[in-house]
């Protein structure tokens, strides 16, 4: 039935979710992934009349095949498998269970998919295509120009204050609070410091302040919804979208997609991967070195496209 309340965890999954929140100081979007692979961890284990005493290395071996049979994607088994693991090892650091019968389970293989970054003549056609000077298009032009131009993500773009944002002249920047609550200090360039000069102006965002702030927060929010409220992660989406589908980029473009774009096309003009790293709030390089991949392709492109002795044989 629509509506209808899942039943809770079991004692050791909430004390394991508490801890993580509590202790690591997870995200309310970890813990909700986490929560949610642990129900259907569960639900699996009782369906076979299984506690966690009983769960040995084949019976988690015989979960991921059942998720594979299920559908689930790489990822999405390698996710479950990371949830199932940090179960065992709580419960047994505990003293819950006597081992970790996830400790050798071979973790599933994901392949490495690369960001699908737009062009830099795509951004711009993205860009071109809010029109007027309304409150909404100030808003609209505002988000596009900051999700592009800062590389932050979509929840560090709606989780943004007034108090967060400097737009001095020559030292514009952003405190953008990213996973795990950490901070970082991310500069706005000149284009996407003007769309917010002009969203932020009276006549911009002062257009959508309503008579009585409906939550607190509200009143600090940068961006907000035509109601007055600050704007969703699915309000942002959905502007992204409806100018995506505009220039025709329908579905290759997302929020992350700008984030991706921002990240390889700083790459292609010289920029530091240290730089870039920073500037994203990566934990791990690792991570950021995946754009520059995408750049060495598009050189190896633009080299094999343009260069007159890429491909043709010389004369023995």
């Amino acid at each position: 039935m629509p509506g209808r309340l899942k039943p809770p965890l079991p004692t050791e999954s909430e004390e394991m979710l508490s801890w993580l929140a509590v202790e690591k100081g997870r995200s309310p979007n970890t813990l909700a992934a986490y929560r949610r692979d642990l129900a259907a961890y569960w639900e699996f284990l009782t369906g076979r009349g299984l506690t966690l005493d009983h769960v040995t290395d084949h019976v988690i071996e015989d979960y991921l095949a059942f998720l594979r049979a299920s559908g689930k994607a790489p990822a999405s088994i390698a996710r479950a498998l990371v949830a199932v693991r940090s179960l065992h090892r709580f419960c047994e650091d505990e003293g819950l269970t006597v081992d970790n019968p996830a400790e050798d389970v071979e973790r599933p293989r994901v392949p490495s998919g690369l960001p699908k970054a737009l062009t830099e003549q795509e951004v711009a056609t993205l860009l071109g295509a809010v029109v007027g000077d309304d409150a909404v298009a100030r808003r609209d032009r505002a988000i596009l120009e900051v999700l592009y131009g800062c590389g932050i993500r979509v929840s560090e773009l709606v989780g943004l204050s007034l108090g967060d944002v400097d737009l001095e002249l020559g030292a514009s920047s952003l405190r953008a609070f990213g996973k795990g609550a950490k901070e970082r200090v991310v500069p706005i360039g000149r284009l996407a410091r003007d769309a917010l000069h002009a969203w932020l102006a009276r006549s911009g965002r002062g257009e959508l302040v309503p008579e009585r702030w409906a939550r607190r927060g509200d009143q600090e929010a940068v961006f907000l919804n035509t109601r007055g409220g600050r704007l969703s992660r699915q309000g942002a989406w959905g502007v992204v979208r409806h100018y995506g589908d505009r220039v025709g980029l329908g579905d290759r473009l997302t929020p992350h997609v700008l984030r991706h774009s921002c990240a390889t096309h700083m790459l292609d003009h010289g920029a530091d991967i240290r730089v870039v790293q920073e500037l994203l709030g990566h934990a791990s390089i690792s991570t950021t070195q995946v754009y520059t991949k995408v750049s060495t392709e598009r050189l190896r492109k633009a080299y094999d496209a343009a260069h007159p002795r890429a491909h043709k044989r010389t004369k023995g």
